[in-house]
């Protein structure tokens, strides 16, 4: 598959989640750069803004299995991970797998799960397995975690730690939509006979490492990774920052940036995808100091006065060679 390949596939996908789901296509799209470079997707929005029917017709889309995990305060790390049963039959115990074993895993309300629990996602999450009983199982492949929080709502939440955070590559919101979008959601609503939106495959499952080997093959000029780098660096600088954004979210924002070039439809990156997907990349890595706490500062606008700030490479020619990439 090449970059051309790749990107009539992913405008096929994004046709088919949109029919199925209300919102924004650029947020959608957004959405899918998580996928095509392997990451985690935090969506973080009110109630009923189509955030459970987004990563079903993601899964849907892609061919993939699909599992939903209601997350709540007193849900076990082994209803995730699944456990050791004893099987009569044998005499022995079998291992159970949980609903984590699926291709998209969404995590609903990710933030009402106590620490504990939200740790055993941790190890699915960073290394595509689960520990239980002291034996490794893995996990399918391809493995993505689309979860979901309520930005409002405070009481019986956990906040999630500094390294589960990490883990998503990403963080958006859905938004409300737009008013010719909620009539289409009344209109749905007033066929009550009518089935929920589904989406029927657009690619086999295993063509998902195809789309990201494309992915890999994406050209970033030097000065371009240079940005990247100045990027990250500059949010450890600003004084609102306690804690600035790690080598690995500067890694994650250069993964992003080629997976957002090929969905737009280059085999090269160019300023404009790294500006443009930096919020969603660096915002939830940020740690605020107190008083920036207090005033309730946005870490994403803390992070598009850093893309203000750092100067842009002149990339005179953007069709580098594969070699350079």
């Amino acid at each position: 598959m090449d970059a051309s390949d790749a990107t009539a596939t992913c405008d096929r996908i994004l046709d088919a989640v949109g029919d199925a789901v209300v919102g924004d296509r650029e947020l959608l799209a957004t959405v899918l750069t998580g996928v095509l470079a392997r990451g985690h997707v935090l969506l973080e929005d009110v109630p009923g803004t189509g955030k459970t029917l987004t990563a079903r017709a993601f899964a849907g889309a892609l061919g993939l299995s699909f599992s939903r995990i209601q997350f709540t305060p007193d849900l076990l790390p082994a209803d995730i991970t699944g456990s050791n049963v004893f099987d009569e039959s044998t005499g022995e115990f079998r291992f159970s797998p949980g609903p984590v074993f699926a291709n998209v895993v969404l995590a609903d309300e990710i933030n009402r799960a106590p620490p504990k629990t939200q740790a055993a996602l941790l190890e699915a999450m960073g290394e595509r397995q689960v520990t239980v009983d002291g034996e490794t199982h893995v996990l399918p492949e391809p493995f993505f975690v689309i979860a979901t929080q309520n930005p409002v709502e405070a009481e019986g939440t956990f906040a999630l730690p500094e390294a589960q955070r990490d883990r998503f590559l990403l963080k958006t919101s859905l938004g409300y939509p737009s008013r010719e979008g909620e009539r289409t959601l009344l209109d749905r609503r007033a066929a009550r006979t009518a089935r929920a939106p589904s989406v029927d495959p657009v690619i086999d499952g295993d063509r998902i490492r195809d789309l990201q080997a494309v992915v890999e093959r994406v050209t970033v000029d030097p000065r371009l990774r240079d940005y990247v780098v100045d990027l990250g660096r500059a949010t450890r600088e600003d004084e609102r920052v306690a804690v600035g954004v790690s080598p690995r979210g500067i890694q994650r924002l250069f993964e992003a940036a080629r997976a957002g070039a090929v969905v737009a439809g280059r085999d090269y990156v160019v300023p404009d995808d790294v500006k443009g997907i930096a919020p969603a990349v660096f915002a939830h890595r940020l740690v605020l100091d107190a008083d920036a706490r207090v005033r309730e500062v946005d870490p994403a606008d803390v992070v598009r006065d850093v893309v203000d700030r750092v100067e842009v490479p002149a990339v005179a020619d953007a069709r580098r060679s594969p070699s350079d990439a």
